[in-house]
């Protein structure tokens, strides 16, 4: 079995409003006044305020850092300089999520660190992110590494998984999950449904998990069950593939709708293999992955907005990050329990390409 006993997050400096980005993205994407107008409507409606990014240039009307001061020119960045961004910030936001997972942990030794996980669907180099936060983290050179890459927003279960799986196998491991997205470098300029929906939603972000193989901390995260399904009819809504000027997103309206018709299910066949329902769930730590994601969700599984408020307090401060989101909602619950919170149940649900509809019951655990 396996605990999170520490979880710790970060986001880029730029801190940057939804009517700023509105207002690069109507310049940038060249629209006419009907076309901001729905923009500018899509904007309101998407239940986020702010959002953050290791770019300056959504918050600048000129004078751009990485985008060409002409953003009608042909000339965007390539996919190479786009990764060669990734690889010049993702480490050392990496890092800040790591370290303050680690110091919630009283005088924890980072040499007792047996494996590095670490998840990423925004960029890739090699030697890579994981090798750069062994040097960035002072890790030991023989701690066991495995990167998860290129999965979507629901990569984080992936990690906790095979964490789970090592402590599992050993009770003396100690694994660092580090889950890093930069989404922003990928802005996509050309009118379309996709990019506009994208371009509304996701942002830049890094969160990081200690799981153990004992509980060290006053409040830990025990997982008790994964459940993982293919909605196969939203193939086609949801993808994110390698493109000449970075990465293109395929993000169609039709997404809640999608999980819509799978969550009940899903959540039937998770609790099930603990025998419990959705009476013993104390929690809900939901992906944000839209406002209408998690509407879709409430209505399926009759919860009100209060069962959901910490997706959508984060939803609303800082965007879709993809991989680390769900982390956030997470570190949100976590945040607030307490012992007398001992055995009592959380759900979690994050979803992606495939459509991927993946979930995860955790149980609260003192020390």
């Amino acid at each position: 079995m396996s605990y999170i006993t520490s979880i710790g997050i970060a986001n880029p400096s730029n801190k940057l409003s939804q009517t700023a980005i509105a207002n690069f993205m109507v310049k940038a994407m060249q629209l006419n006044a009907d076309e901001e107008r729905k923009l500018r409507a899509l904007y309101r409606k998407s239940g986020i305020d702010t959002r953050y990014s290791v770019l300056s240039d959504y918050g600048r009307n000129s004078d751009f850092e990485f985008f060409p001061n002409q953003l009608t020119s042909a000339a965007f960045p390539t996919t190479r300089q786009r990764l060669e961004l990734y690889q010049k910030y993702a480490v050392h936001l990496s890092a800040e999520a790591a370290v303050q997972c680690l110091h919630n942990m009283q005088a924890f030794d980072r040499n007792a660190i047996t494996h590095l996980v670490v998840v990423s669907c925004t960029g890739m180099y090699a030697p890579g992110l994981d090798i750069d936060l062994v040097k960035a983290l002072g890790l030991k050179s023989t701690v066991e590494r495995t990167c998860i890459n290129f999965m979507g927003c629901y990569a984080a279960f992936n990690a906790i998984k095979l964490a789970d799986s090592f402590c599992t196998a050993n009770a003396t491991s100690k694994v660092l999950v580090v889950c890093t997205e930069l989404c922003s470098i990928h802005f996509q300029k050309e009118n379309s449904e996709d990019n506009l929906l994208a371009n509304a939603l996701f942002a830049d972000g890094s969160a990081a998990l200690l799981v153990e193989g004992t509980p060290t901390a006053d409040i830990n995260l025990k997982p008790l069950t994964f459940f993982c399904d293919l909605a196969m009819e939203g193939e086609r809504d949801m993808a994110w593939t390698v493109g000449d000027l970075g990465f293109e997103m395929r993000l169609s309206s039709y997404v809640p709708d999608v999980i819509r018709r799978g969550i009940r299910q899903l959540t039937a066949s998770l609790l099930q293999k603990i025998r419990h329902n959705l009476d013993d769930i104390s929690f809900y730590a939901i992906h944000p992955g839209g406002k209408k994601i998690l509407e879709a969700i409430e209505q399926e599984l009759q919860l009100s907005k209060s069962d959901n408020v910490h997706a959508y307090e984060v939803l609303k401060d800082y965007g879709n990050m993809s991989s680390p989101t769900v982390l956030f909602v997470l570190h949100a619950i976590h945040q607030q329990l307490s012992r007398a919170d001992h055995q009592k149940k959380i759900l979690s649900f994050a979803f992606g390409p495939g459509l991927t509809l993946e979930s995860m019951v955790l149980e609260v655990v003192g020390r």
